[in-house]
């Protein structure tokens, strides 16, 4: 067990890149409205944060 999961925190998951194209396929999913933006979130595994960033 990690030092991390003995203090009952989840480890960070390493920070990723995404290319631009990615990003305007996002943005374009929330913008369409089909989807919440919690729902694109969780659909590509990424958190509200960032696709609201």
């Amino acid at each position: 067990m990690s030092i991390m999961e003995s203090m009952g925190k989840k480890p960070r998951r390493p920070r990723r890149s995404f290319t631009p194209e990615f990003k305007a396929e996002i943005v374009g999913l929330c913008r369409r409205g089909d989807r919440s933006v919690g729902q694109v979130a969780k659909d590509f595994e990424l958190t509200e944060t960032a696709v609201r960033d």
